[in-house]
């Protein structure tokens, strides 16, 4: 049976993702690769926002991840697994930036001031830098492609003997687990590009597979909610109040213990919550499950381009902007997503789907 509460957290993360990146490129804490302030506050208070939300959005979509993925295989063949992953993780974030994203490393590379320079380097490699550049949001199915392909050789190994194990995890070893994924956050982390964290999205990825894909341990969780969603807010609190201002989303910040405890208890009560309120489903609810992707892939695209042509320009009232920027990451997913996917072939190199909605 479809967990109907995983593709709504889904949905209505991405959705928290989209309203982080339109703040998140007006931000006023120097965060690079934005085009930053475009007010006259001396304090942008509602860039908090993105303190309270970046330690957990990504990590708990590598947990649904790793539910679904022992969702899927309990179904098909670890071959089918694989196939399946590769087209519609690895083949968008490789080929596709090719095929499309290019365009926003275009963008990306105009914003941040440095296309004039590659101007002056030979056409082909500048070519390689922007289409690398336009990665953006990829960088998160093309993690998760890695970690399914690692998926493989580790349950040949363990046999499902410690996913048969994960089934009794309680609550008080849920608790404690804070611990090895602040371990997790230590090892593995790319230099210069800090999205890049293996070790800590690793952790949750194969925690979701292992232990939270049994119904015993969500059913543990469902009964906490309360104290868990208490634990996260006192935490999340705490973390926005005493790194406000710094850079959230690079060292020293995100491999505090603060951080990565947010980040594991606000997981587990969005797990407990959803799965005691949010497992139903309607038209509206199947909709949103049903596009979440191509918001996902696309609308940063958006946000940027309205960066660009009207947020730099410095013309237009900052609150306009905001509204614009938001409205168009909206826009560009949805619409990029209903163009592309019915386009033979192409489809296929930018979001990874060999046949029609309608077909499948």
């Amino acid at each position: 049976m479809r967990k109907k509460y995983l593709d709504n957290i889904r949905w209505i993360t991405v959705i928290l993702v989209v309203i982080y990146h339109v703040l998140y490129m007006y931000n006023a804490e120097g965060i690079p690769g934005t085009l930053g302030r475009i007010t006259d506050l001396p304090v942008q208070y509602y860039d908090m926002y993105q303190y309270f939300v970046y330690p957990w959005f990504m990590f708990v979509l590598f947990i649904v991840s790793g539910i679904s993925a022992r969702s899927y295989l309990t179904r098909h063949s670890e071959r089918e697994f694989l196939r399946t992953r590769t087209a519609k993780l690895l083949v968008p974030s490789t080929i596709g930036l090719f095929a499309f994203h290019f365009i926003q490393g275009m963008i990306s590379a105009e914003i941040a001031g440095g296309f004039e320079s590659l101007m002056q380097v030979p056409a082909v490699i500048r070519y390689l830098i922007i289409v690398v550049s336009g990665t953006g949001v990829l960088w998160f199915i093309q993690v998760l492609w890695v970690y399914s392909v690692l998926l493989v050789p580790v349950r040949k190994i363990e046999k499902d003997r410690l996913w048969k194990a994960g089934s009794r995890t309680g609550i008080l070893l849920l608790t404690a687990m804070a611990v090895p994924v602040w371990a997790a956050a230590q090892i593995l982390n790319t230099p210069v590009i800090a999205v890049y964290r293996f070790g800590f999205y690793a952790a949750a990825f194969f925690l979701g597979y292992f232990v939270f894909s049994h119904e015993e341990v969500m059913d543990r969780l469902r009964k906490h909610f309360g104290w868990l969603l208490m634990a996260a807010l006192v935490l999340g609190i705490s973390f926005c109040l005493i790194n406000f201002g710094k850079n959230y989303a690079d060292a020293p910040v995100n491999r505090t213990f603060l951080f990565t405890a947010y980040a594991w208890f606000a997981s587990l009560a969005i797990l407990g919550g959803a799965a005691g309120y949010l497992d139903f489903e309607t038209p509206f609810t199947r909709w949103m499950a049903g596009h979440s992707f191509g918001l996902y892939v696309f609308h940063y695209l958006g946000i940027s381009t309205v960066a660009l042509l009207i947020g730099r320009s410095g013309i237009f009232p900052p609150a306009l902007v905001y509204a614009c920027s938001l409205a168009a990451g909206f826009a560009a997913g949805y619409i990029l997503y209903e163009v592309i996917s019915r386009i033979p072939v192409y489809r296929w190199a930018v979001l990874g789907i060999k046949k029609t909605r309608s077909a499948r």
